[in-house]
């Protein structure tokens, strides 16, 4: 007999047959079937199984074991009872998540007997951070202005702004009490002109923008602001022409709408359409309800009661890091934005966007009208047209003047920068000078060659600039190099028996290099091994040069005319080539020649004004040659930027400042090393030893024990600077007494104490002598010193 069963679907009235309803077709409720368990079956394995598996050995149960927990008869189990998931350890799984884990949330709640039902914050802020800034500094954010009051109430191009589209010439200016004319033809050339708004509130236009009314009056004329009726009202910018005559401002419309078609970045203003409306053409655009940083400057100007007040330089250059990007996409898309400036970026709370897209041009365009400002447009534009090269050329300058005063940019200085002696920024930030310097270089091969190249120097511009702002305390983070490695890196790392050039960091290797692949095979340490194996390399690269000149210099002053040859061909195949000039400057220190090293790292520092090596590198030199003030300047800025360079830069300050007999400032240099650095100890060490022979007294004798309590340094040389500090000690208490409470190395600052620690010193010194007679010599002298006893 079959027996039926019913469905067990709401209101349905059918029957289980054959495993599905009848009526509504549902699979028949299958019942839930427990994970087998019992001893397990591996052999050898005492464990037992546990949710299906082994508690020891993780084997699954063979199929057709049963449960002792499901015989009949067995409670059920019910949600109720049925373990959390997330605060039970599992049984099955080896990982972590079978171990107990602290009640957090609303476990931790339920467990306290808490009815909290909401959390009270999160940290989300503090982990998102803002964009501007790199995370280095902090950019006032602007809020957004709301679409309906940045409306015009009276639109009108004021009348030094009129000028004819044809010819130049002023139009449009007053006569005595009479205003001049919107409308009507130059007197010169007889042309049309109108400054007047050919779109007014209410006018629909291309069936689906209504107009709102005038935004603002740009360079191919009247801005407007508008209804889009099909998509939920959006704000939208109607870009029109200055002057439908005027086919260069036609042509560039209709140019700037079929660029943006291919243009999608969020750093760029996003275009929705393009239309017509009676006869003229119109660019429809996203709305960004922002300040442009023109507007920004005119406010600060207005609130310093009109004198011209410049962004902080760190704000400055946050805004053109941040639009960097923008640039990259465009030249990556074969594109010149042509016309940068101020008026052109725009700050929506902490993001900007890149407008105005009128003067963009393709790489490769040799007919269409070019569009640039005066004082931002490179020189060399009106010959040979708009490159890579002149957009940066514009973003150089967009930097001058939002971070200073910049007098005669558009007349005096509009094809270069003004002295340093006249600029407070360049006299306190040479970084900031020497990159304005490269960006706005007359001739476009002298610039940075990309916006990435630029942005990577910029950013290490910016490290500078905000460590100089904090003070002089010295770094507590690094920041890694695409160029350099770190100081140490090479064999000899930071010791003092390392030569200056060992010191310095090596240059990282170009993994575009045609030989990048073979030369990462030769890796064998010896140098005289590896330059025999560079020099029969199977192809010669820039790469392959630089690693001989590298493997020539270490091998020794007999090869160093090989890096001299390196380098020359270096240069000859390419001029701008600063890395061959970088191994010309280590050869130079390595010869002691310490101007041709000047020369050559100051040029390098030219190239890329962000890296600290140069800086450290041209601080050696600078040292060597005598130049203390440059090299201290260059010191401090290393130590103050980057972690890594604080060891080699406070060595360096330390010894300038010892030779001009500032001993408090050569010990607060050695106490810029941090105990993490692995020259801390070499940093204690030479501590202790100028407190010794400084002649201050006991307690600086004192001090210069405790510089190296605890450290572990060679005993040799821990008992010769112990023997110093007691002889000085003892002269130093035999004329001026004993000093209480003091105590040198553990002992009291009297005669007795002082006498027993100088000869269980040279005692010390006695068992590690390297021959009989120095070992009996120290003995002498121990038992000279020891005071009389009864013994």
């Amino acid at each position: 007999m079959t027996t039926t069963t019913a469905c067990t679907q709401p209101g349905c009235t059918g029957n289980i047959l054959d495993g599905y309803c009848d009526v509504c077709g549902s699979p028949a409720a299958s019942a839930a079937s427990k994970p087998p368990s019992g001893g397990c079956t591996q052999p050898g394995c005492t464990g037992t199984f546990v949710d299906g598996y082994c508690d020891v050995c993780g084997s699954p149960a063979p199929d057709g074991s049963t449960s002792p927990s499901a015989v009949a008869g067995a409670p059920a189990v019910t949600a109720a009872d049925d373990p959390d998931p997330i605060n039970t350890p599992s049984t099955v799984s080896r990982a972590s998540n079978r171990l107990a884990s602290t009640p957090l949330g609303s476990a931790r709640a339920a467990a306290a007997g808490s009815k909290l039902t909401r959390r009270l914050g999160t940290s989300s802020t503090r982990l998102r951070g803002a964009r501007l800034g790199a995370g280095l500094t902090h950019v006032p954010s602007i809020p957004a202005i709301d679409a309906s009051k940045a409306i015009l109430a009276n639109p009108m191009v004021p009348e030094d702004r009129r000028t004819c589209p044809n010819c130049g010439n002023e139009v449009g200016r007053s006569r005595g009490d009479q205003p001049g004319r919107t409308e009507g033809f130059c007197p010169k050339c007889r042309s049309p002109y109108s400054f007047s708004p050919k779109l007014h509130p209410g006018d629909l236009v291309g069936g689906q923008y209504e107009v709102a009314g005038c935004l603002a009056h740009g360079g191919f004329g009247w801005i407007y602001m508008a209804r889009d009726k099909n998509v939920s009202d959006r704000w939208v910018v109607l870009k029109g022409l200055l002057n439908s005559e005027d086919p260069d401002a036609v042509a560039a419309a209709i140019a700037e709408q079929q660029f943006l078609a291919r243009v999608e970045h969020p750093l760029i203003v996003e275009i929705y359409n393009f239309v017509t409306h009676d006869g003229a053409g119109y660019i429809v655009m996203e709305y960004v309800g922002g300040t442009s940083l023109k507007t920004l400057l005119k406010q600060r100007m207005a609130a310093n009661n009109g004198r011209y007040d410049a962004l902080p330089i760190d704000q400055a250059i946050a805004y053109i890091l941040e639009i960097l990007p923008a640039f990259s996409y465009l030249h990556d898309l074969g594109l010149l934005y042509c016309d940068f400036k101020p008026d052109n970026i725009i700050q929506v709370g902490d993001a900007v966007k890149l407008i105005d897209l009128g003067g963009v041009r393709r790489i490769d365009d040799l007919d269409s009208a070019i569009y640039g400002t005066v004082g931002f447009q490179a020189p060399e534009v009106a010959e040979v047209g708009p490159s890579i090269a002149s957009d940066i050329y514009t973003l150089g300058r967009t930097l001058c003047v939002l971070a200073m005063e910049f007098r005669g940019y558009q007349s005096r200085f509009v094809g270069s920068l003004p002295p340093v002696s006249d600029v407070p920024l360049f006299q306190k930030y040479d970084s900031v000078y020497r990159l304005l310097l490269k960006a706005c270089a007359k001739d476009p091969a002298d610039r940075f060659q990309t916006a990435d190249e630029l942005r990577v120097q910029l950013l290490g511009v910016l490290r500078e600039v905000v460590a100089d702002k904090q003070g002089t305390k010295a770094a507590q983070h690094s920041a890694s190099s695409l160029l350099f490695g770190t100081p140490g890196d090479k064999s000899a790392g930071l010791g003092d028996r390392a030569a200056p050039w060992q010191q310095l960091p090596s240059l990282m290797q170009d993994g575009s290099d045609k030989m990048a692949g073979w030369l990462k095979t030769v890796s064998v340490p010896d140098s005289s091994k590896r330059l025999e194996l560079l020099v029969d390399a199977p192809e010669s690269s820039a790469q392959t040069l630089l690693e001989i000149a590298e493997a020539a210099l270490e091998v020794g002053e007999y090869r160093y005319d090989m890096v001299d040859t390196a380098v020359s061909d270096l240069l000859a195949a390419d001029p701008w080539e600063w890395r061959a000039v970088w191994m010309a400057g280590l050869v130079a220190l390595a010869r002691g020649d310490s101007a041709a090293a000047q020369s050559a790292f100051n040029a390098v520092y030219g190239q890329v004004p962000g890296e600290l090596a140069p800086k450290l590198a041209l601080a050696i030199a600078c040292q060597q040659s005598g130049e203390y003030d440059v090299a201290e300047g260059l010191y401090l800025t290393c130590a103050r930027t980057d972690a890594n360079y604080i060891a080699p830069s406070a060595f360096g300050l330390a010894e300038i400042r010892t030779r001009r007999n500032d001993l408090d400032g050569a010990i607060a240099a050695l106490d810029l090393v941090p105990r993490t650095s692995g020259a801390y100890v070499r940093a204690r060490r030479q501590r202790a030893g100028l407190l010794a022979g400084s002649g201050r007294g006991l307690p600086a004798l004192a001090d210069a024990m405790d510089s190296i309590e605890s450290l572990t340094i060679d005993p040799v040389d821990r008992a010769n600077l112990a023997a110093d500090v007691f002889r000085s000690a003892l002269a130093e208490v035999q004329q001026s007494g004993p000093q209480q409470g003091l105590r040198i190395d553990g002992r009291e600052a009297t005669e007795p104490a002082l006498r027993d620690g100088l000869e269980a010193t040279y005692r010390q010194l006695a068992d590690h002598a390297q021959s009989r007679q120095e070992r009996i010599a120290l003995v002498d002298l121990a038992n000279e010193v020891r005071g009389w006893t009864l013994r």
